[in-house]
């Protein structure tokens, strides 16, 4: 008795299927995907779930060891975690479930909210990358134009060295004129002076 009881569990103990989507786990709003979910026996009736929703529920019996579950006019709230699991025919035992599939159905809200953000992170990128190329442009420019220019201090002196120049000049001529005048007095003295005419000659 006992050993039938347990051939009895083993026979129940019935393996995990396999979850699959055809034609992507990732599907547009409007559009239609099917799971297939894949036993090891016949004539099984399948049972599609979903873990975040223990009310979602579906049956399909098949002759095959597979059942396909037709999923029409997706919609983001049918995105989520999907399972399937299977038992023999009038057995009210299912096997284990099987691993998880995650689908997707892109909201287009969110995808233009992405885009959105996308497009204004790019914006901001290249506004900055323009006003630094200005300001470095603005200030080449303005390097190279005070290279460009002559030494402000050389120009300033220029005058005050013309100024002293000029000063030296005039005051050697100053100098000049007066040593003329002191050496004018003394080259008269050494000229002999004529002697006058004797007044006898003169008489004669």
């Amino acid at each position: 008795m006992i050993t039938g009881f347990l051939s009895l569990l083993c026979l129940e103990h019935l393996p995990k299927p396999s979850l699959s989507a055809s034609p992507s786990t990732a599907a547009e709003p409007g559009s239609n995907v099917t799971l297939k979910c894949q036993s090891h026996f016949q004539n099984v009736t399948f049972m599609l779930g979903k873990w975040q929703d223990s009310g979602y529920r579906q049956e399909q019996s098949s002759a095959g060891p597979q059942a396909e579950f037709l999923l029409t006019g997706l919609a983001p709230p049918d995105s989520g975690s999907y399972f399937c699991a299977y038992k023999r025919v009038g057995s009210q035992v299912w096997s284990e479930k099987s691993g998880p599939l995650q689908l997707v159905v892109a909201d287009y809200h969110d995808g233009h909210r992405a885009l959105s953000r996308k497009k204004a992170t790019r914006i901001i990128f290249v506004t900055t990358v323009s006003c630094m190329s200005i300001l470095l442009l603005f200030l080449s420019v303005f390097f190279i134009y005070r290279c460009s220019q002559h030494d402000p201090s050389h120009e300033e002196n220029q005058p005050f060295q013309i100024s002293q120049e000029g000063y030296g000049l005039k005051e050697s001529q100053e100098v000049t004129r007066a040593e003329l005048n002191a050496m004018a007095p003394s080259e008269a003295a050494s000229v002999p002076a004529e002697e006058a005419p004797d007044l006898g000659d003169m008489q004669s």
